[in-house]
């Protein structure tokens, strides 16, 4: 396919952008990339900076808003537009002013809901029935812009984190794919977002992977298939500590942290209802389904 020949820039930092960024180049011409720097004494991938190399695309770095501000008075982009992805930097109305058509964010839910830091996680958290992405224009307060385009994606029950940032980045391409010509021909125009109610995210912390027993099984549940990259879900059982990989709610009456056996699952209760362990990894081991963590850990499972 074509690319669009308007020159267009790129912001993004993190997985998501560099993914983005990679299905994005087929069909539009980047001026330039604009990512944070690679961290003093990472060694580690730097997704944007490798996939911007890979395809042969200059890159301009900042690490915060003042080092972004002072990039755009110093150098002057052709650009009447850009994108931004998984960006990780507030961007100054300076910045914004500098393009003519504005800065167009996807954001990873249906705005107004849940806007911040972490759509993705949070969608699977609040048990919500779908989610999708939103073309917004950016503006100064956080995910609050115009809207351009929304996509909507039904989760299934099972939806894990990595699974639905993979489903999201494509229905992302796909949007931005079709609207940002129609955006830059005029055919499509900003529009208000929903009347409804706003909800938010927020950066996650290591402590959210500690599984609280007084919370429902449910909740519990859905914490182990947000967390399943990072935070992780984690506790200690008898004297083991354990990443819980998969988990299912069931009834059940126990104190909360109580352990228990069913149909040769681990099983422990919680505030409401109980949650059977299907797969776990003890600290040190490999992951084994729950039936095999019994026969090694048994007797000091059962000493919860």
């Amino acid at each position: 396919m074509k690319k669009t020949s308007n020159p267009i820039l790129f912001f993004g930092s993190g997985p998501v952008a560099a993914a983005s960024l990679e299905l994005l180049n087929n069909d539009f011409a980047f001026e330039a990339v604009i990512t944070k720097p690679r961290p003093a004494h990472h060694k580690g991938d730097v997704p944007v900076l490798t996939a911007a190399s890979k395809l042969g695309l200059p890159v301009f770095t900042a690490k915060n808003k003042i080092e972004l501000d002072e990039l755009f008075r110093s150098k002057k982009f052709q650009a009447s537009l850009a994108i931004l992805i998984d960006f990780g930097i507030i961007v100054s109305q300076e910045v914004i002013d500098a393009f003519p058509l504005g800065i167009v964010n996807s954001h990873f839910s249906l705005l107004p809901k849940l806007r911040g830091a972490d759509p993705i996680t949070f969608s699977i958290l609040e048990g919500e029935g779908k989610t999708g992405i939103s073309l917004m224009l950016l503006v100064k307060a956080m995910d609050e812009g115009p809207l351009l385009a929304q996509k909507a994606f039904k989760m299934p029950g099972d939806m894990t984190t990595p699974k639905l940032t993979k489903k999201l980045i494509q229905l992302s391409y796909e949007a931005l794919k079709a609207t940002i010509p129609a955006y830059i021909s005029g055919t499509v125009q900003p529009h208000p977002q929903p009347d409804e109610p706003a909800s938010y995210s927020r950066r996650l912390t290591k402590d959210d992977g500690l599984l609280d027993w007084e919370k429902p099984a449910v909740q519990l549940e859905r914490e182990i298939r947000a967390f399943i990259e990072w935070p992780k879900s984690r506790a200690v059982l008898g004297n083991t500590e354990i990443i819980v990989t998969k988990a299912c709610a069931v009834s059940g009456d126990g104190k909360p942290g109580q352990t228990d056996i069913k149909d040769g699952l681990p099983l422990v209760y919680c505030r409401q209802g109980a949650l059977v362990l299907d797969t776990v990894k003890p600290a040190g081991k490999k992951e084994m389904p729950g039936k095999a963590f019994l026969t090694g850990y048994k007797a000091n499972f059962l000493s919860s």
